[in-house]
């Protein structure tokens, strides 16, 4: 296959194909495929093609299940990103992926790449990027990496936001020591385009231009794939250079070049080069359109010298993308992309005999049957077992060791449920001035052009309910989801999901991460909100310790006029406080428990599915209508927080020293049972609401009344929300200044 000029290349022995993350009888299906021995460039293709983060092979079996297709759905889940229509002919592209090991390794570069792919897998499809979100897990905060964690993960997600002109609108914070070794950072973005304009990764016709585009390609991040589907040691430090480097000032130009080109009929097909770089973006686009690709590498751009094959083939490098142009359109795409001072280079082009032939120098280095590079992938069916179901805690038998204040002033401070402002205080999220409500509440709302529609979004997930029962903590998340779109009165649409856990060859972390999908898609089929793009993250684990599973779950939903909108903030005085739902019961897994207590334990709070669709479109109706301007659903720190929230959010204090709060007072505030909603109403619409509630089979409990600068709680004294704030504030600054000082 070579000549015999060739640059020598490492003999392929057990221990080098080890080292490409492949296993034995993998490496033996690969030398069935292909009746040979690879190179040392095939090798390495295998490698990116078939690792976990690429094949799914652990995952695809069971990710089958889920429901993909719904009103709104244009495309699912098996492109760059899903597409959901939105009504006046525009359509919602969203997606939301995975950089976490990455991240731990080299904390600013893989935030700021984690965000400039997600962007690109948007702006692939056609569409313009409105928003961004992220969801991000640390340990514990007395870790000695935490807070060089946080600080460059913040700084990361910030940089590259903001240098791209994009806000980022919302997202999740959570510490535990479970996060330690392992962060997660989970990155999300939406974009508009024209319903009937989408752009798909499908190659047609044969011997059409293949192009590159973008950037030049570098040694950065060579295997970040393969390392990516690995479990972390005491030697991670050492893949630093598998880390990509960003340019969010490069990405820009090329997502203007990218739509200008869109704009004209030049263009067949287009893919990202994200994972895997050239090798999976070239593979893509011909397997898709069940045609061959050859490249000629000698045509690459390149940044360094004396590049390789395996090199080029195997580049993380950022901000780059392939395109199947229409032949004859190559000088008119050209010169778009050289006015916005990017590389422009044809590097091969399609056949019709369904092989990957790679060329380098004058040489064939890979040459590859291109179908099962992908279909042919591994597909494992891993043994797993459920989760132990846990015994469900009677509130009588735990004791409150703190008042009612004392232990919800403690709340508020805890790292679990402090204020994040300072991080999302370093997100520019009104760039582009659309964004109506900002981070801090239950849902992010941007305007749609010039409205007055709009789009709600939110990620959500309470890992430590998947832990406990996974079926049960799936379904609360996707629920927790619709919830927060509902509390702003958003129609939920569709669901992108970023399902990241442990390592999948443990039966128990395949138990879990199986449970969870069963609870995921249980509640998108109940609530008829589909699953339309995603990305799954394993081996997220350090010396055999695994994260909590971590199924974070974005939802976007629709807003029909963004002038009628709920916050959570109390707007006035004399209002009346309303929980719509039952009364607080469950202690299992609550934040309460672990906080107060110590304890995590016991069964998470059940989800019923019916309810929660029959609350959300009532409390939907009830913002429509202009009753409700004021609503915060229920959730980590139960009835208390969700109150105090309210009342910090507005600086008007509440009196519900008359609030029926039972004979477990503890549970009754600080229970996480689901499905329920805190709502302010203005005077004079009390009954109708309550009517409508119990027409509706929804039960109310009216809590008492807002104003005042305190919050009165039963039998205590009334604490002052300015207090509450203080103490709500308090915990991620004084955290990052001790890391200041330290430095």
């Amino acid at each position: 296959m070579s000549s015999p000029l060739a640059k020598p290349e490492p003999a392929i022995t057990p221990d080098l194909v080890a080292q490409h993350g492949l296993k034995p009888d993998e490496y033996e299906r690969i030398l069935s495929l292909i009746g040979r021995e690879p190179t040392f460039t095939e090798l390495g293709i295998f490698s990116a093609m078939w690792n976990e983060h690429c094949s799914y092979k652990s995952s695809r079996l069971h990710l089958r299940r889920l429901p993909v297709t719904g009103r709104c759905v244009i495309q699912g889940p098996g492109e760059n990103a899903g597409v959901i229509d939105i009504g006046d002919g525009l359509a919602a592209v969203f997606k939301m992926e995975s950089h976490n090991h990455p991240s731990y390794i080299e904390p600013y570069q893989g935030a700021t790449t984690g965000v400039g792919g997600i962007l690109r897998d948007v702006f692939t499809m056609g569409a313009r990027p409105i928003a961004c979100m992220n969801a991000l897990s640390f340990g514990a905060p007395d870790h000695p990496r935490t807070r060089h964690l946080v600080s460059g993960v913040v700084a990361g997600v910030g940089g590259y936001g903001n240098s791209f002109g994009v806000p980022t609108v919302g997202g999740q914070v959570r510490f535990h020591t479970r996060y330690d070794g392992n962060i997660l950072v989970n990155a999300f973005a939406l974009g508009l385009a024209e319903a009937d304009k989408i752009f798909y990764a499908k190659a047609t016709g044969v011997g059409n231009p293949i192009v590159y585009l973008g950037s030049k390609t570098g040694r950065d991040g060579i295997h970040g794939a393969t390392m990516a589907s690995a479990e972390f040691d005491d030697k991670s430090e050492e893949k630093r250079p598998t880390v990509q480097v960003g340019d969010p000032f490069a990405e820009k130009l090329l997502l203007e070049a990218c739509l200008e080109l869109m704009e004209t009929d030049a263009i067949i097909a287009i893919q990202d080069m994200g994972a895997a770089g050239l090798t999976c973006s070239a593979v893509e686009m011909g397997a898709k359109g069940d045609l061959g690709v050859e490249l000629d590498l000698d045509k690459v751009p390149v940044r360094e010298t004396g590049m390789t094959a395996y090199e080029m083939m195997l580049s993380e490098s950022q901000e780059r993308m392939l395109m199947v142009l229409k032949p004859g359109k190559e000088a008119e795409a050209e010169a778009i992309f050289r006015k916005w001072g990017l590389d422009f280079a044809i590097v091969g082009r399609t056949t019709d005999d369904l092989r990957f032939r790679i060329f380098h120098q004058g040489e064939l280095k890979a040459d590859l049957p291109i179908k099962e590079l992908g279909d042919e992938a591994p597909l494992y069916d891993r043994p797993h077992v459920p989760s132990p179901k846990l015994p469900v805690l009677d509130a009588a038998s735990i004791l409150p060791p703190l008042s009612t204040g004392e232990a919800l002033l403690r709340l508020v401070g805890s790292s679990e449920l402090a204020s994040k402002r300072w991080v999302y205080e370093q997100y520019d999220h009104l760039i582009l001035g659309n964004t109506i409500q900002t981070p801090g509440g239950d849902a992010a709302v941007v305007r749609v052009l010039d409205g007055p529609k709009g789009l709600a979004m939110t990620s959500d997930v309470t890992p430590r309910y998947c832990e406990a029962d996974p079926v049960e903590g799936g379904k609360q998340a996707v629920a927790e989801a619709w919830r927060n779109i509902s509390a702003v009165g958003g129609l939920p649409l569709a669901v992108t999901d970023n399902l990241n856990f442990g390592n999948p060859e443990r039966p128990d972390i395949m138990g879990q991460f199986v449970g969870c999908l069963d609870g995921i898609g249980e509640a998108c089929r109940a609530l008829d909100f589909p699953i339309v793009s995603g990305n799954v993250s394993l081996y997220n684990e350090t010396n055999g310790r695994g994260i909590l599973p971590t199924p974070t779950i974005g939802g976007v939903g629709l807003v029909e006029d963004v002038a009628v909108t709920a916050s959570i903030a109390f707007k006035a005085a004399d209002e009346t406080v309303v929980l719509v739902g039952e009364a607080g019961s469950w202690l299992g897994q609550s934040v309460w428990l672990a906080e107060i207590i110590g304890r995590e334990e016991g069964a998470p709070p059940p989800v019923d599915l019916a309810a929660e669709k029959r609350r959300g479109d009532f409390i939907r109706s009830q913002i429509r209508a202009g009753v409700v301007k004021t609503c915060h659903d229920v959730s980590d720190g139960g009835l208390a927080v969700a109150v105090a929230e309210m009342a910090m959010a507005g600086g008007i204090g509440a009196d519900l020293s008359k609030a029926p709060q039972g004979t477990h007072p503890h549970a009754f505030w600080f229970g996480e049972d689901q499905g329920r909603y805190v709502v302010a109403l203005s005077p004079g619409t009390v009954g109708s609401f309550s009517k409508a509630a119990a027409d509706a089979d929804i039960p109310v409990i009216v809590l008492g009344r807002t104003g005042g600068n305190a919050l009165i709680l039963p039998e205590g004294r009334p604490i002052v929300v300015s207090t509450l704030s203080e103490r709500h504030e308090a915990f991620l600054p004084g955290l990052m200044d001790a890391a200041g000082k330290a430095a």
